[in-house]
């Protein structure tokens, strides 16, 4: 430890240093305090708070608490300080300078340390940091576009002493609010008002840049606290909106960039938003790239914060114009950000422009990725990432306008068929979500979309069984709006069969002995979906499929961990006997296997928690599909059932209607839910711990270098698609299809149940008499609960189709 502090606080000759900046931070003598900075902040961080570490270690972090960590602070503060006189002191040591600062601040014994020093700190070592200084300017004059690039540069932040010094500031007013909000609200009042009083040529421009700076950064801090939550409006009127028309253009620029971070305010005056908007919207034209950015990024909120889109609707074109004109000068996903809260705010509105604004964003895509593009451009990357995102919410704006699709479809193809690779990857996700928008919004699946659907097959086979999941969307869509094509293409694509080796692959070849299951159940739930979707939207016309479906779900279930896949699995046995109850009898007892899945199925049926509550097939769409598939057996004549199931159907009825009941309760959870204004994962009653296999070992902080974050960061996805280890229960554990739609939507489960037990007791008495008997006076309630609930659902769906069949009638007649 002392080697380190020493190496901290050991002055670096002045001989030798290069002129060069760049070769001057990298000099071996700033990298060796540099590295080690790192690794005293790592020390601390890992070490800083013993109540928050195993046993053996405590006494490891008291010995680091007591001795070191006020001793590190006072060299921080020592280089920090030679700063403040003039000396030199790279960015990177001053970023990591700032970084145990701020992570001192939340340590007493730290903390303490540092009160008495905190308004040299706060107002002469750091706050300078924050304000527009030399580096600034040389860039803003010499390399606008490099400048725009830094500021809003993910990874330059990481390093950037003045994202650090805000982050300091931030953390120092949120958690010590009553000892340094105000002192420094005083210290940023007493800079606007020093500048207000100063003429124009000797105004302190750079210190009310950074005054800026301080209030937008702690806009959630200031938005949430009184008195100032009171005074954000009066505030921005008098000290920001002046600053519109101000000759300097960085402070025009951080104009916008404040009134973005308050467009939500509570305007007490409707006129001050929109005279800000329409500074805004003038910015857009203002002669000074950063300001135009600035302005463009600051309008996606007042446009989210706008409660009349009136202002905005004027001037929809034109600013949609400005948009694009500085995404074509600039890459930048902010801007696109911008552009997608538009679309989504004015929803269809957007139609006659839809065609424009995709024709352009593509364009603007093939630009991020082009051949001069760097290979390591990640800020290239996340531009053309949000290009593909704006493009699918621009498809979502539209889709009750299909007659479109056909046109995106043509300006889109180009991007889906050369970014449905692996070499891709980084874009993937997002071009699945346009072929999901295609498939399901177009008038038809034309001919150019189906030469995808083997694209997408060959990708899981070779490499994206991680994006299994995102690919079932646009295959069920093939499936189930394709059904015809699906089934009766031989020629050039077999897609039935493409769609069986993907089953073979994920569920394990039946040919293989033990079955090939390279696979975790993670990576293969949406096999057993996508069996489903076969079943229900092809009946009758897949018998040949139906037996290796079958047993390939059930070999898969001896392997299968996690409940919630077994759940899956088994409900493709409910989906077999739905299809044909008959045939899937047969197959299961060709294979030996009858009883032992009947067996399996009703133990996870009645498998309860703690308080008596059933835990798996917990999906409304899960019990939907079982109760389907037993009553489908109960309709079969008693005398095709295999031997082996006729003593066991007594317990098929009771198992259908426990299903039904608790369908019915999560119908009347989730209307009541939705008459509250609940979402959907709120207001559940869940049996903590129970059925939980997660691994609850501790978090460990990984050691990411540079070049990593890079990369990842150049990856970022829209949506995260991998399953959590938290819960192993159906809700918490997988995605919710319950809001999927499925061919079983038209099917009410409830009139099914009531139709199949009135016609066997009706056609055949002593069988309907024999299923009932061993059932006890709470089964032959509920028996006759649902039977009445099907007759009220049958009435409801009667008024339905007489009201509609009257407003159909009562429609004008076109002449």
């Amino acid at each position: 430890m002392a080697a380190f502090e020493e190496l901290v606080l050991k002055p670096v000759p002045l001989e030798g240093q290069p002129e060069d900046a760049d070769l001057r931070k990298a000099w071996p003598w700033w990298k060796l305090k540099k590295w080690s900075m790192r690794v005293i902040n790592r020390m601390f961080s890992r070490l800083g708070d013993p109540k928050l570490l195993k046993e053996d270690q405590k006494m490891l972090a008291q010995h680091f608490r007591k001795q070191w960590a006020c001793k590190f602070l006072q060299s921080y503060l020592q280089l920090l300080d030679n700063k403040r006189k003039g000396a030199y002191l790279p960015d990177r040591v001053i970023n990591l300078a700032l970084q145990y600062l701020t992570t001192a601040v939340l340590k007493p014994v730290t903390y303490k340390m540092m009160k008495p020093q905190l308004e040299l700190i706060l107002f002469e070592m750091v706050f300078p940091l924050l304000c527009f200084n030399e580096q600034d300017a040389e860039l803003w004059r010499d390399d606008v576009h490099e400048y725009v690039r830094k500021g809003y540069d993910i990874i330059e932040d990481m390093y950037s002493p003045r994202t650090a010094a805000m982050n300091f500031v931030v953390e120092l007013v949120n958690f010590k609010s009553k000892e340094n909000l105000q002192r420094f609200i005083t210290f940023v009042v007493n800079i606007f008002m020093r500048y207000n009083e100063s003429p124009p040529e000797a105004r302190p421009y750079a210190q009310k840049d950074g005054a800026l700076l301080a209030i937008g950064s702690l806009s959630d801090k200031l938005k949430h606290t009184i008195p100032y939550k009171h005074a954000l409006e009066d505030m921005l009127v008098a000290h920001v909106f002046p600053e519109f028309q101000s000759p300097v253009g960085h402070i025009r620029a951080k104009a916008a960039w404040v009134s973005g971070q308050y467009a939500d305010i509570e305007f007490k005056n409707p006129q001050h938003f929109v005279g800000l908007l329409q500074c805004i919207v003038r910015g857009l034209r203002d002669p000074e790239l950063p300001v135009r950015v600035d302005s463009v990024v600051a309008l996606r909120n007042f446009v989210d914060a706008s409660q009349d889109l009136n202002e905005i609707r004027a001037i929809l074109p034109q600013l949609l114009d400005e948009l694009f004109r500085l995404m074509n000068e600039v890459e930048n996903e902010d801007l696109v950000f911008t552009l997608e809260t538009i679309v989504e705010k004015f929803g269809e509105e957007i139609a006659p422009f839809a065609l424009g604004l995709c024709q352009n964003l593509t364009a603007a895509f093939w630009k991020c990725l082009g051949d001069d593009a760097e290979e390591d451009d990640d800020v290239g990357a996340l531009a053309a990432v949000g290009c593909l995102r704006a493009i699918s919410t621009i498809m979502e704006s539209v889709s009750t306008l299909p007659h479109l699709y056909p046109q995106l479809e043509q300006l889109c193809m180009p991007i889906m068929f050369k970014m449905l690779s692996a070499e891709e990857q980084d874009v993937y996700e997002e071009v699945l979500e346009m072929v999901s928008y295609l498939t399901y919004y177009s008038p038809q699946i034309s001919p150019a979309m189906w030469e995808l659907f083997p694209v997408l097959c060959k990708a899981i086979h070779d490499w994206a069984v991680d994006y299994f999941e995102n690919i079932l969307i646009p295959l069920d869509n093939y499936i189930s709006r394709g059904t015809a094509t699906f089934l009766n293409t031989k020629e050039p694509h077999n897609y039935l069969l493409m769609t069986m080796e993907v089953l073979k692959l994920t569920l394990g070849d039946l040919e293989c002995s033990p079955p090939k299951t390279p696979f975790p159940d993670d990576d293969t739930v949406p096999a057993p979906k996508l069996i489903g979707t076969i079943l229900q939207h092809c009946p009758g016309q897949v018998d040949e499929c139906v037996e290796p479906m079958l047993m390939m779900a059930l070999r898969r279930l001896q392997g299968a961990e996690r409940n919630h896949f077994k759940c899956l699995l088994i409900t493709v046995v409910a989906n077999a006997l739905y299809y044909n109850a008959a045939l899937a009898l047969q197959i299961l007892q060709k294979h030996g296997v009858l009883s032992d899945t009947f067996a399996v199925w009703f133990q996870m049926l009645y498998k309860t928690g703690k308080k008596g509550k059933r835990i798996l097939f917990t999906r409304a769409v899960d019990k939907k599909i079982c109760s389907l598939g037993l009553m489908s057996m109960l309709a079969l004549p008693a005398e095709s059932l295999p031997l082996e199931l006729q003593a066991g159907m007594g317990q098929v009825l009771p198992a259908a209607m426990a299903l039904l009941s608790d369908l019915k309760i999560l119908e009347e959870e989730d209307a009541l839910r939705e008459s509250r204004g609940y979402g959907d994962d709120e207001d559940e009653d869940l049996d903590d711990g129970e059925e939980e296999d997660a691994d609850l070992g501790e978090d460990e902080e990984e050691d990411i270098n540079e070049e990593e974050i890079a990369s990842l960061l150049s990856k970022q996805r829209a949506k995260e698609i991998r399953f959590g280890d938290e819960d192993d229960s159906d809700d918490d554990w997988a995605l919710d299809d319950d809001d999927v739609e499925s061919a079983l939507d038209s099917v009410n489960p409830y009139i099914f149940f009531s139709n199949i037990v009135k016609s066997v007791s009706t056609n055949d008495p002593a069988r309907f008499s024999a299923l009932t008997s061993s059932m006890d006076q709470a089964n032959h309630t509920a028996l006759q609960r649902i039977v009445q609930l099907a007759e009220e659902k049958q009435l409801e769906d009667q008024q339905k189709q007489q009201a509609a069949a009257n407003a159909l009638l009562q429609a004008p007649v076109l002449s």
